[in-house]
């Protein structure tokens, strides 16, 4: 029986491994901001400047997706969540999961699913704490310089999706080819 599983599992190990570091460290990380900043600590002297004018570390409950958007509807955003990971976990063989590259990105992704998803869960919202401010404003972005407040799943999510879809271009080009 043991073996069974095992040679399920293996062929899938940096998929987990990638998984599980994200979901870990970006735990472990909102843990700390759980228990040493209140809530909706997003303005000096209550949130950590890391560098003054530019990155500080704050603790925003987040109700909605990426930039709070569709606030009010975590258990949606949560179901959805559940969705796509079901949906990975059956379009394996068409994702190319048996592929390294592609478990790599899809290891950062399920893992600041998992993280996110997590938080809904637990918190009722996602804990959100890196938070930057830019000397320049991007007016339909960041019309005030001070880009969205974000965190570890997060980042998993965006770099994992960028390197699906750079894997996915390049596997294009070579099947045109």
């Amino acid at each position: 029986m043991q073996s069974i599983i095992t040679s399920k599992i293996t062929p899938y190990r940096l998929l987990f491994v990638a998984t599980f570091l994200v979901f870990v460290v970006d735990q472990i990380t909102k843990a700390w901001i759980f228990c040493n900043l209140d809530l909706d600590s997003y303005y000096p002297p209550d949130s950590i400047a890391v560098i003054d004018d530019f990155f500080y570390i704050v603790h925003i409950g987040n109700e909605g997706a990426a930039w709070g958007m569709l606030s009010g509807y975590g258990g949606l955003l949560a179901v959805f969540a559940l969705i796509v990971l079901i949906a990975i976990y059956l379009l394996r063989d068409t994702l190319e999961l048996h592929r390294k590259s592609m478990q790599y990105a899809f290891g950062l992704l399920t893992g600041g699913i998992l993280g996110n998803m997590t938080d809904r869960f637990v918190h009722g919202h996602v804990i959100d704490f890196l938070d930057f401010h830019f000397p320049f404003t991007i007016p339909w972005l960041m019309p005030t310089g001070r880009y969205p407040s974000f965190n570890i799943a997060d980042c998993g999510i965006v770099v994992g999706t960028i390197i699906y879809l750079i894997l996915s271009f390049k596997i294009e080009a070579k099947n045109d080819s």
